[in-house]
């Protein structure tokens, strides 16, 4: 952490950023090895529909506790804090794993999964067996999120990589073992390696942030006038975020629904992963900003001027990246040779990304300001900019779908970066308010 009065200049912003950009970047990664691979097995186009749903229902799962990073990063200053965060953040994990088990059992599951969106009973016998394997998935990230934050704040970005490096690597082993030792379907072979990983993420983010524990720990309040982290406190700092992430990690399932009511519902199910995982690429430069804001803004703003130029030169690269994969003959080699689609469906995967070439760099936009918001504990805004999206993403799927019968990877794909630019546009207002 920066001192109030010590300058803050774009070398130590990129020094404390790019560790936790190449976490992003190495996550990821995860989503072109598992769709490479899974394209390469039996069944590819409906292995890679069930890896998309599944994938899509497990992080609607954990979206709960995806924010408990920027809350630890935020609240977690000394021993009561600690305790309290943490004794929140595992009953947090506790309901979040009993939703999962819920969701898994057969009446309920195909109940959602047949009655509701409409999958094929080969597709949703594939997406069960997959979710099952996912049953680790939000304790595990949940757990790493919490001490993940805690690293953060303690200035030990690096760790947070090394992480992420042993996290990718399992991923990549326990794929490639299956890909050719295993005759397992793709769909379990992506969420098995998974699984897999993240609760190693979890162990090793524990073992790392022991010594910056034990010294939070040893810590009482630091002055008198600091009041004591409550329950009450805590709950109502992170409502709007735990809110902010289920309405916004709801999307996922909600278009998967949408494009199954589509024309061409398979086709845009089978791209929608490995689209996905493309955009995210990029977008993930922009989502491990929000860390670095709320960690370096200051206590009263004074290094905003120099963070926000910072957000800028980094959206306008991400965007200029993006664009030059999906606008040129780049766009064959990644969705063809690389990601292992078929000629088919790597003409009809083209379209929708090119529409999503905005989406990485307003993801920097809104990550800086929620970064600006949590700072200044004003979390609601982000509540209802996430709501404004959701509603958007919602409203142009349901029309386009039952007016127009357009292809659903592309109704989608419009849908969710027209929903983007309205949350951004939504929250420049309060942005501007915390900074007066």
């Amino acid at each position: 952490m920066f001192a109030e009065k010590e300058s803050l200049t774009y070398k130590k912003i990129f020094i404390f950023w790019v560790p936790l950009a190449a976490t992003w970047l190495m996550m990821a990664a995860e989503g072109p090895i598992l769709a490479a691979i899974i394209a390469r097995l039996m069944d590819p186009k409906f292995n890679l529909a069930a890896f998309g749903v599944a994938f899509s229902f497990g992080v609607l799962i954990e979206a709960p506790i995806i924010m408990l990073m920027s809350a630890s990063t935020a609240l977690v200053k000394n021993r009561d804090s600690y305790i309290k965060l943490r004794n929140f953040s595992l009953t947090l994990i506790a309901i979040c794993t009993l939703i999962m088990l819920i969701f898994i059992t057969p009446p309920v599951f195909y109940f959602i999964m047949q009655r509701l969106i409409g999958l094929p009973e080969n597709v949703a016998r594939l997406t069960h067996q997959a979710c099952i394997l996912l049953i680790p998935w939000p304790g595990a990230i949940g757990y790493r999120r919490f001490y993940q934050g805690i690293l953060i704040r303690s200035n030990l970005t690096r760790r947070v990589a090394y992480g992420t490096v042993i996290r990718l690597t399992i991923i990549s082993c326990t794929a490639l073992a299956c890909y050719l030792f295993f005759p397992i379907n793709g769909a379990t072979v992506g969420t098995l390696s998974l699984s897999l990983a993240v609760c190693a993420e979890a162990i090793a983010s524990r073992i790392m942030v022991h010594r910056s524990v034990k010294q939070l720990v040893s810590e009482e309040q630091s002055t008198e006038t600091e009041k004591p982290l409550s329950y009450r406190y805590i709950t109502k700092f992170y409502y709007p975020l735990a809110l902010t992430s289920i309405l916004g990690l709801g999307v996922h399932p909600m278009v998967t629904f949408f494009m199954g009511q589509s024309r061409m519902p398979i086709e845009s199910l089978a791209v929608l992963p490995v689209l996905s995982s493309l955009v995210f690429l990029f977008r993930s430069i922009g989502l491990s900003f929000q860390e670095v804001g709320i960690a370096l803004l200051g206590e009263n703003n004074e290094h905003f001027e120099k963070l926000r130029n910072f957000a800028l030169f980094l959206g306008i690269a991400v965007v200029g990246a993006l664009s030059l994969i999906t606008f040129t003959p780049l766009s064959y080699i990644w969705f063809y040779k690389v990601s292992g689609l078929s000629l088919e469906l790597t003409h009809f995967a083209r379209l929708p990304a090119q529409i999503l070439f905005l989406l990485p760099g307003l993801t920097v936009l809104i990550s800086f300001q929620r970064a600006l918001l949590v700072k200044n504990e004003k979390t609601t805004p982000i509540t209802i900019a996430t709501s404004i999206e959701v509603v958007a993403i919602f409203t142009i799927l349901f029309v386009a779908i039952a007016v127009f019968n357009p292809i659903g990877a592309i109704a989608a794909t419009i849908a969710v970066a027209i929903g983007r630019l309205c949350a951004n546009t939504y929250l420049f207002i309060p942005c501007k308010k915390a900074l007066i």
